[in-house]
């Protein structure tokens, strides 16, 4: 993206709707004279969204023909989904950049615990701690059906990761760390380096040459069928939605877990509750529902392999920080005419 032709002096108007302290908001000025920065935490006066240029928000959009000037939103958040039905979405000359990449570490250990609650039967464990129980002897517990405490390491495991965003990417550096073999499907398997995106140093897998195999979307049933663990963390788009269905859920191993801490709709959850059921896989670790909060009558909640969390996996400590650190670096980027990061792709979706 480029900054409008004109005056390189002249003021660039930026709109927050989020309430930064005041220390980063000076730190916004600060990148350049050229930002002449506003809060409103209530209603936008129309006079100023007639001047905004760049917009930071979570879900506060001007119309179209409120905002003539706008050339690039900020968003409060990693996804973009809330944003599609908004009508500034539809202009064309307007930027539309997320924050991905401030979640990668912490959601990327999420999924890995998980998958580590489910390899050590940690569910398991707690229900004989809760009942002040101990097994006879290792593998046999006192009461209740054959359980074994005896766990196939990691290392010897695969695990198949659907997403390969800067999460994905994350994830997949931690099982490659831990020895696991590591597949993963994503959208456009020709080209498995990253866009421009943020990420912290260290972190991730920038060039894709983790992956022993990468998938397009449409062979999810293919990879699940190798994978001890399948991870969703896909953006939702009208090609993910249901990505995991019957097909998907009846190729994994019965021994295999679904892990989905991305959105609810990318998996067919009356099908996952059927699969759970009849213990065709062997459990499910959900941050994640197709309605929010879950509901009282779903099932999963007394499916006793299954771990539910209530939509967590990315909350972090200084959240507000980490976001106005990506909207720093963008920021100095449109003063300087640099291409932004994280930016939303209308064709794909995210």
């Amino acid at each position: 993206m480029s900054v409008p032709s004109g005056d390189p002096s002249r003021p660039i108007n930026v709109v927050v709707t989020f309430d930064f302290s005041d220390a980063e908001l000076a730190d916004f000025r600060a990148i350049s004279p050229r930002l002449k920065v506003e809060r409103y935490t209530g209603a936008v006066p129309d006079k100023v969204w007639a001047e905004v240029e760049v917009l930071y928000t979570t879900n506060n959009f001007p119309l179209p023909e409120q905002s003539p000037r706008l050339r690039w939103i900020q968003l409060h958040s990693a996804g973009a989904d809330h944003m599609v039905k908004a009508p500034i979405f539809k202009a064309q000359d307007v930027e539309v950049t997320t924050t991905s990449g401030i979640h990668a570490t912490i959601m990327a250990e999420f999924c890995l615990m998980l998958m580590t609650a489910f390899n050590f039967r940690l569910l398991q464990l707690m229900r004989f701690q809760a009942a002040a129980e101990w097994p006879q002897k290792r593998g046999e517990p006192t009461t209740g059906p054959a359980i074994t405490f005896a766990s196939v390491p990691l290392r010897d495991q695969t695990v198949g990761i659907i997403g390969y965003g800067s999460i994905g990417r994350e994830l997949a550096r931690l099982c490659d760390a831990l020895g696991m073999t590591v597949l993963a499907a994503k959208y456009d398997v020709m080209h498995p380096e990253e866009r421009p995106a943020y990420r912290e140093p260290g972190t991730g897998d920038p060039t894709g040459e983790i992956p022993r195999r990468i998938y397009p979307f449409q062979a999810v049933a293919s990879m699940a069928r190798e994978c001890d663990y399948l991870v969703v963390l896909a953006p939702l788009t009208e090609q993910t939605h249901h990505l995991i269905n019957e097909s998907a859920l009846s190729a994994m191993k019965k021994n295999a877990v679904l892990i989905n801490a991305a959105r609810g709709d990318l998996v067919d959850e009356p099908a996952l509750i059927s699969a759970l059921a009849a213990e065709r896989i062997h459990g499910a670790g959900l941050d994640v529902f197709s309605e929010e909060p879950l509901p009282k009558s779903s099932p999963l909640w007394n499916m006793s392999n299954v771990i539910l969390t209530p939509h967590i996996a990315g909350t972090t400590a200084n959240y507000e920080a980490r976001a106005a650190n990506v909207f720093i670096e963008n920021l100095r980027r449109y003063v300087e005419n640099r291409p932004l990061l994280n930016v939303f792709s209308r064709e794909r979706g995210y």
